[in-house]
C-alpha cells in the first residue's frame, strides 16, 4: 500500500513538473504556427505588391525553409554550447529583428528585402524549434512522446487557422479596390499609390509582432524551464557516426517529404482558390489548419489507447495519397463535396479541389509527431545532432512547392501540379511500413 502510495505520488510530482514546461513551450508552438502559416496569405500579397510570377511567388517558401538547412547544425552547437533554454531565447530575439525588417521592405516594395526579412526569421525558427522539439520528445516518456507533440501541434495549427484570417482582416478587408480588374483602370501612378498603400498596411503589425517577440526573449530567460538530461549513449552506438542509424536518416528524407507536402497543402491553397475564383482566397490557409487541428485531437484521444505510432503514420500517407488524387482527377468546378463539408461558407462556388487541398492538413497532422519519437529512438547523446538533421529536414518546405510552382507556371495547369505530391505520401508510406524499423544498412 504504502509503494502504491508512493508511485502515485511520484507520478503526480511528475505531471505537475512537466505541466509549467509545456504550457511555456506550447505558448512557443502556438508562436511558430502564428509565423509560419502567415506565408499562405504572405504569397498571394506580394504577388500583388511586387506583381510577381509563380515561381517568384513561391520563393517565399523557399528562403522561408531553406534557412532551416541552412542554421540547423550551427543551432545544435549552440545548444551544446549554452542550454535548451538560452537557445529559444536566441532564437526569438533573431526572429525579432527579422520582423522588423518587414517594416522597410513594406516601405520601399523591395521584394528582395522581403525575402531576407523571411530567411531571418527561419533563422530564429529553426533555432527555437532545434530547441523546443526534442526538449518536448524528451521531457516524459517517448511512448506518449506523439501525444505531447500533438498537444504541440493543436497550439501550432490553431495558430495556422487564426494568422490568415487575422492578416485576411487587417490586409485584405477591402480586397475588391486591389483586384486586377480594379488596378486595370488606374494609370501607371495611380496604380503604384495604391499598391504601396497595400504594402503600407504590413508595418503596424510586424512592428507589433517584433515588439512581442523581444518581450518573448527575455521572458523566455526568466522562466523556471528545467534544462533536460540527454538520454546515455548504448554500448552499440559509442563509436557510430549519427549518419548510422538508418532510422534517423530515413526519418530526415521521410520529414523532408511531409514538410513539402504540408506546405504546399497550407501555402498553396490561397493562389490556387485565387485561380479557381475562390474570393476568401485569403483565408484558405485556415481551412487546412483547421483539418490539422482535427488531425491532432484524434491523435491525442487514439494514440496509444486505439492505434500506435506507426499505425497513425500509416493512415497519414494512405490518405494524403487518395486526397492527392481528389486534387488531380476531380473537375476543378464542381463543389458537391464542398458545400456538405464546408458548409458554413458563404462562397457557395468552393471548388471540390480546394477543399481536397484542405482535408491534406488531416493527413499531415499525425506525421510530425509520430516521426520525431520514431527517428530519435536510441541514438543517446548524438539526440541533438539528430534533431538537428531531422529540422533540416524542414528544407521540404523551401524546395518542393518551388517545383510545384515551376510546373504551375510552365505548364499553366497548377492543378496537376499536385501530382508532385503521390511521391511524397509514397516514401513517407515506406518509413511507416519499414524504414523506421532498420536498425543497419547492412543486411
Amino acid at each position: 500500500m504504502t509503494t502504491q502510495s508512493s508511485l502515485l505520488e511520484q507520478t503526480e510530482h511528475t505531471n505537475r513538473t512537466q505541466l509549467l514546461p509545456m504550457m511555456i513551450i506550447g505558448g512557443l508552438f502556438f508562436l511558430f504556427g502564428f509565423i509560419t502559416w502567415l506565408n499562405g496569405s504572405l504569397i498571394p500579397f506580394l504577388q500583388m505588391v511586387c506583381d510577381l510570377n509563380h515561381i517568384e511567388a513561391y520563393m517565399v517558401t523557399l528562403v522561408f525553409y531553406i534557412a532551416y538547412t541552412v542554421m540547423a547544425l550551427p543551432s545544435a552547437k549552440i545548444l551544446q554550447i549554452f542550454s535548451y533554454k538560452h537557445g529559444m531565447s536566441f532564437g526569438l530575439g533573431t526572429m525579432a529583428f527579422g520582423a522588423l525588417l518587414f517594416i522597410p521592405a513594406a516601405q520601399i516594395q523591395a521584394y528582395w528585402l522581403f525575402l531576407v526579412a523571411l530567411f531571418t526569421l527561419g533563422s530564429g525558427l529553426t533555432l527555437l524549434q532545434t530547441a523546443a522539439n526534442p526538449y518536448i520528445v524528451l521531457i516524459g516518456s517517448k511512448d506518449t512522446a506523439a501525444v505531447r507533440i500533438s498537444i504541440m501541434g493543436i497550439l501550432n495549427k490553431s495558430a495556422g487557422v487564426v494568422a490568415p484570417l487575422l492578416f485576411s482582416a487587417i490586409v485584405f478587408s477591402d480586397i475588391a479596390n486591389f483586384s486586377p480588374e480594379a488596378l486595370a483602370q488606374l494609370n501607371s501612378i495611380q496604380k503604384q499609390l495604391q499598391l504601396q498603400e497595400l504594402a503600407n498596411r504590413l508595418i503596424t503589425p510586424y512592428f507589433v509582432m517584433a515588439i512581442a517577440l523581444a518581450i518573448l526573449a527575455a521572458l523566455i530567460m526568466l522562466a523556471p524551464l528545467p534544462d533536460i538530461e540527454q538520454p546515455k549513449t548504448s554500448n552499440n552506438s559509442e563509436s557510430k557516426s549519427v549518419l548510422q542509424f538508418p532510422h534517423l536518416v530515413l526519418g530526415v528524407i521521410a520529414l523532408f517529404f511531409y514538410i513539402g507536402a504540408e506546405v504546399i497543402a497550407g501555402d498553396t491553397i490561397g493562389l490556387y482558390g485565387k485561380e479557381q475564383g475562390v474570393l476568401q482566397f485569403a483565408e484558405l490557409t485556415s481551412y487546412t489548419m483547421g483539418f490539422m487541428v482535427l488531425g491532432y485531437v484524434l491523435g491525442i484521444v487514439l494514440i496509444p489507447r486505439f492505434f500506435s505510432q506507426q499505425q497513425a503514420l500509416i493512415f497519414s500517407a494512405l490518405s494524403g495519397c487518395v486526397f492527392s488524387l481528389g486534387i488531380i482527377l476531380i473537375e476543378p468546378q464542381q463543389t458537391a463535396i464542398a458545400n456538405v463539408v464546408l458548409f458554413w461558407l458563404a462562397d457557395n462556388s468552393f471548388p471540390d479541389t480546394v477543399l481536397f487541398v484542405a482535408l491534406l492538413g488531416l493527413s499531415n497532422a499525425l506525421v510530425w509527431p509520430t516521426i520525431w519519437p520514431m527517428a530519435l529512438a536510441n541514438l543517446g547523446d548524438k539526440t541533438q545532432t539528430g534533431a538537428a538533421l531531422l529540422i533540416m529536414g524542414i528544407s521540404g518546405g523551401a524546395l518542393l512547392p518551388l517545383v510545384y510552382g515551376v510546373f504551375a507556371e510552365y505548364t499553366g495547369n497548377a492543378q496537376q501540379a499536385y501530382y508532385l505530391l503521390i511521391p511524397c505520401y509514397a516514401f513517407i508510406l515506406y518509413y511507416a511500413l519499414i524504414g523506421h524499423k532498420l536498425t543497419s544498412w547492412r543486411k
